[in-house]
């Protein structure tokens, strides 16, 4: 192996590790917190979640051992699952982060009837819609035998071995990205876009509100205007920052691997293998970033998980006093004896 296979191989390892433990995590926090359970986004968080952990121990192994030793890792029927599987996932992902802007969409335009318009109904129709397109894909895919092991991805996945087929094969991988990334993408900045500019107005309606106040207040101490005036400041960069965050990484993650996908369609331009890897890598990121941007940074899964932590040490300090104190029982008892 080279040193860039070695590379590559510790960054897919890396990804795995940090992947499952990130995602479990969350699905702790989903089962120890029945106020998230409660909550309609928790359901969309729960398919993401699921989504996540299944890429992470299917198509990540088999990708890693691909790399190592640069051909099909098991037999034909387990790469055809995999790569069944790995089309399957990534599209109810893309599908699922879709769904949770959805929400945030109607919960920041439309407070009043978010309840009404948003129930948990709604949700398990919209996620079996995820299921339903997420599904149909691989399904034609492995009917028509485009399922496969990839070289220059070195991972099981969308492949068409028979040049007789290239023509179908070019139109079926643009119609799958175009209805899997760019349709998310769209929806992504459509209802993000919409939250940010409703965060903004209400922005603006706190500045001018603190802007009299301050002028009103006109003992306050300066270094109290100036916390409210830096208070105020990051209050208008905050929604930037977040919504920036929800399609710079999906754009960042899936973005390269999808135009690699597209241009590796031309026999024109030739592609390495190892950045064909590398955007596959970005691709798995995701299933890194998901925990953390749409779970663990919030506040309720914070306390939830340091919850967690702190009744698993007590539990653990109140096991080891009752350990300390039974030996010294046991000590003196064979003192007395």
């Amino acid at each position: 192996m080279s040193i860039w296979e070695l590379l590559l191989a510790f960054v897919v390892v890396l990804l795995m590790l940090v992947a499952l433990l990130a995602n479990v995590l969350v699905l702790l926090c989903f089962l120890y917190s029945a106020d998230i359970r409660k909550q309609v986004p928790g359901l969309f968080i729960l398919n993401l979640t699921f989504c996540n952990l299944l890429m992470t121990v299917s198509s990540m192994p088999l990708t890693l051992a691909g790399i190592i030793y640069k051909s099909q890792p098991g037999g034909d029927q387990i790469c055809h699952a995999v790569g069944f599987l790995e089309t399957f996932l990534t599209t109810n992902s893309m599908l699922s982060m879709a769904a949770l802007s959805i929400d945030r969409w109607i919960a920041v335009v439309f407070p009043l009837s978010y309840h009404s318009k948003m129930r948990y109904r709604d949700a398990a129709l919209i996620l079996s819609y995820t299921w339903l397109h997420s599904v149909s894909f691989p399904i034609a895919a492995a009917s028509l035998s485009w399922v496969g092991f990839h070289h220059l991805y070195a991972s099981c996945t969308l492949y068409n071995k028979r040049p007789e087929d290239r023509t179908q094969f070019v139109i079926f991988t643009g119609v799958f990205h175009a209805l899997s990334f760019l349709l998310s993408l769209i929806i992504l900045c459509f209802t993000y876009l919409k939250v940010l500019k409703v965060a903004r107005f209400h922005c603006k309606r706190i500045d001018v509100i603190t802007m009299q106040t301050l002028v009103l207040l006109v003992d306050i101490h300066p270094s109290v205007r100036e916390r409210c005036l830096e208070e105020q400041k990051r209050r208008r960069q905050r929604a930037t920052k977040k919504i920036s965050t929800f399609i710079g990484t999906f754009i960042l993650c899936f973005a390269p691997y999808v135009i690699t996908r597209l241009v590796e369609l031309s026999s024109v331009v030739h592609i390495n293998s190892h950045w064909g890897i590398i955007s596959k890598c970005l691709a798995y990121s995701k299933a890194v970033s998901d925990p953390f941007v749409y779970s663990l940074l919030r506040h309720q899964y914070k306390k939830t998980w340091k919850d967690i932590i702190n009744k698993i040490l007590k539990r653990s300090s109140i096991n080891s006093s009752a350990l300390t104190s039974e030996a010294h029982n046991r000590n003196i008892s064979q003192l007395n004896e």
